[in-house]
């Protein structure tokens, strides 16, 4: 089955160009099976870029997924058009009475300011307590990473020297885990970021266990099985284009930007880099639907009482 997302955001078009398989709403409704409900709190600037790589993703499966689109309730974005949100977007608020069987929380360019002087970090504490009650396997990529581990566990992120930025090699820690079912035990991920999580600061008491690891750029992934949630530093999200567009940007800024490791052919920034991450990234999401649709109620409304 396709994912079903609005009839004119612009990543429909992007993505039945590339065959994906998008659902109208008049099929849906004609099918008697319960769409999974999959909410993407997207806190990246460009919006219309970040939804359009989740949605690729999420639809990488044979089940019916209805995606939301939410945003920041109090929160002015500079970068896409208040035309474009209200058009596409849920504000949090008025979907904090639904339940959602997955709901991602993406990454956001602010790494370097403490989580409290964020401004809508009050907002924040509200949706990331509300996952525990109202999301039945809820995901946090890269920032939010580094905001719920601070939030739900105290654990602490450390300064890079350096920007960790490239497609680096990782390794399996947990083949059994349901999340890395056919996995590799050594695979490559993009990563983009200035923050490492501090190992010291994890919980002693077995809370968190680390799936996914690297040599080079330390924990990529984690996962509290108690509460069915995954923690993705890095960015499988990404296209291929992705870490060149912002090598690029940050140059013609005259911000002298790293080039990034492993990734432009020869290290030479003209030439295309190839994907060598995708496989990896469909299949993790297609074991994270799976493992969504295997263990959450038929009735939605089940979705963080005793009995679920």
């Amino acid at each position: 089955m396709p994912i079903r997302i609005p009839n004119d955001l612009p990543a429909r078009a992007i993505l039945e160009k590339e065959g994906v398989a998008v659902m109208d709403s008049t099929r849906a409704e004609r099918q008697d099976i319960r769409p999974l409900q999959v909410g993407l709190l997207n806190l990246m600037p460009n919006k219309q870029s970040t939804e359009t790589q989740f949605a690729r993703l999420i639809a990488s499966t044979p089940l019916q997924i209805d995606l939301t689109l939410i945003r920041i309730s109090d929160h002015q974005s500079k970068n896409t058009s208040e035309d474009y949100l209200n058009s596409f977007y849920s504000r949090w608020e008025d979907v904090r009475e639904r339940k959602f069987d997955g709901f991602i929380v993406t990454g956001a360019p602010i790494a370097h300011l403490p989580f409290e002087e964020v401004r809508y970090w009050p907002e924040m504490l509200d949706i990331m307590n509300w996952t525990r009650t109202n999301v039945h396997s809820p995901m946090f990529i890269c920032w939010g990473v580094q905001a719920a581990l601070y939030h739900f566990y105290g654990v602490k992120r450390q300064r890079r020297d350096d920007k960790a930025v490239g497609v680096y090699r990782h390794q399996n820690k947990a083949p059994h885990s349901p999340y890395l079912r056919g996995f590799s035990d050594d695979f490559a991920i993009p990563v983009s970021r200035y923050n490492d999580i501090d190992r010291e600061t994890l919980p002693r008491d077995g809370s968190l266990d680390i799936l996914i690891d690297s040599d080079e750029v330390g924990i990529c992934m984690l996962e509290d099985k108690r509460h069915r949630t995954i923690f993705m530093l890095n960015h499988f999200e990404y296209d291929a284009t992705s870490l060149g567009d912002e090598y690029k940007r940050d140059a013609k800024a005259g911000l002298n930007p790293a080039l990034p490791a492993h990734y432009f052919p020869d290290d030479d920034p003209n030439k295309k880099p190839l994907n060598t991450w995708r496989a990896s990234a469909h299949l993790f999401f297609q074991n994270w639907i799976n493992e969504m649709y295997q263990t959450t109620p038929f009735d939605i409304d089940a979705i963080g009482t005793a009995g679920e």
